[in-house]
């Protein structure tokens, strides 16, 4: 039984996982999710001090880690980000595209008739365009070691309308992408989507999110919750296992899929 559990925990095994946006919030407790499965890591964030901190919490789980700032607006950085860790490490077997978010004032960009067209178009890459270059730029070395993981990071707002114009354009595009990619590649890489509903991170800023509207943050959470069926806001850690799965040899034959851990957001 011993020998079992040992062998259900290290589904990662000598895997190398690069996790966009790990600096914080949903990319660390993926990275940190991972480690425990026993994967060799590569964190990045335009944060040098936020990717240390992770990088350290690797290393005391026991595992190794490999860090590199980047951002994400820059298209060729992107690229020689991935091209860094496939350099470092020998080879990259899980990419999971977690980087993203809202860059900008907000209040600029809630309202079709008055969108601001510069934050529309960064928006755009820092959600969408930025996964398919770090994606591009991964795919090649997975093909040739015959293993590849490829995961796009979702969002309650890539299935329904109601989000910022811009961020849930990118994530409805995400999806597109992502079913996309799964029909151009050999059947030993996979990729898929995983969708988050609200969650408790640096997005999920209450406040911020209610000014625009002129309603109090408390009242914008109390509306987060009532949107999915189980009256709550996850924690980053409960997107883990569904991470660790989808990453792993076992989930060989899931992919071109949407796999939501929302709390039953929508449904």
């Amino acid at each position: 039984m011993r020998q079992s559990l040992e062998n259900s925990r290290n589904k990662l095994s000598g895997r190398v996982a690069l996790v966009t946006g790990s600096g914080r919030g949903i990319g660390r407790a993926i990275a940190l999710a991972y480690a425990r499965d026993g994967a060799r890591l590569a964190l990045t964030s335009r944060t040098r001090r936020e990717i240390e901190a992770v990088a350290a919490e690797v290393r005391a789980l026991g595992g190794e880690a490999y860090t590199v700032t980047a951002d994400l607006l820059d298209g060729p950085g992107v690229k020689e980000m991935v091209r860094s860790v496939i350099e470092h490490f020998g080879r990259l077997d899980i990419l999971y595209n977690n980087g993203g978010g809202l860059h900008g004032d907000l209040s600029k960009m809630v309202s079709a008739p008055s969108h601001d067209d510069a934050l529309f178009e960064k928006n755009l890459f820092l959600n969408l365009t930025s996964a398919y270059y770090a994606t591009r730029a991964a795919l090649p070395q997975m093909v040739a070691q015959q293993y590849g993981r490829v995961i796009f990071q979702g969002s309650g707002y890539a299935k329904t309308g109601g989000g910022p114009i811009a961020y849930t354009a990118a994530k409805h595009g995400l999806i597109g992408l992502m079913r996309a990619m799964a029909y151009q590649v050999p059947a030993a890489v996979t990729v898929n989507a995983i969708c988050p509903g609200w969650t408790n991170t640096a997005l999920a800023d209450w406040d911020a999110l209610g000014k625009p509207h002129g309603v109090d943050g408390a009242a914008v959470k109390a509306m987060a919750e009532a949107e999915n069926i189980q009256k709550r806001i996850l924690e980053p850690e409960e997107l883990g296992p569904m991470a660790v799965l989808i990453a792993s040899q076992e989930a060989a034959g899931i992919t071109g899929q949407v796999l939501c851990v929302d709390g039953g957001y929508r449904v």
